[in-house]
């Protein structure tokens, strides 16, 4: 099975988009590291997650150098980050990640990345998910304030999903 280790920022996404639950119905296994799910979702909504089969991981003494040295080089990327990308990195793992920088930076690592608008894809592409359902996810999705999607393939995939 497909390992996927997300950011924070894409299960916030799917979450604001009522879409936790059945992104996890996808034939992907979701993982987080363990730094990011103690500060970051340990206290919000962390143990929901595990018990949709969120996985999480601990990077070994060489992962976490190795987070240290992408955190030192890229000081804009948060500690979370940083581990996340390693922990993808040392696995060959795919890394989900809403942040540009961050995706960026697994790009240059020779890391597969996505982001949310992937997932709502697969969703779609393997018939998880109907139409209408993920055109008024992602409607909810890029109407928050801090959306951050590329407008143009928000409306792209909104016109798809309006017209099954």
């Amino acid at each position: 099975m497909r390992v996927l280790v997300s950011d924070t920022s894409v299960l916030i996404d799917l979450e604001r988009g009522a879409l936790l639950e059945t992104s996890f119905t996808l034939p992907f296994e979701f993982v987080v590291p363990d730094l990011l799910y103690r500060q970051e979702l340990a206290e919000f909504g962390g143990p929901g997650l595990i018990n949709l089969g969120l996985r999480v991981e601990e990077l070994d003494g060489e992962g976490v150098a190795a987070a240290l040295l992408y955190r030192h080089a890229n000081p804009s990327l948060s500690l979370s980050d940083s581990f996340a990308l390693a922990l993808a990195q040392r696995n060959s793992w795919t890394l989900l990640s809403g942040d540009g920088r961050l995706r960026d930076l697994a790009h240059s690592e020779g890391v597969t990345c996505h982001g949310v608008l992937w997932l709502i894809d697969q969703l779609f592409q393997l018939g998880l998910a109907s139409g209408n359902l993920l055109h008024n996810s992602l409607q909810m999705i890029a109407s928050h304030p801090r959306c951050r999607l590329p407008t143009h393939e928000v409306r792209k995939r909104l016109r798809t999903f309006s017209a099954t």
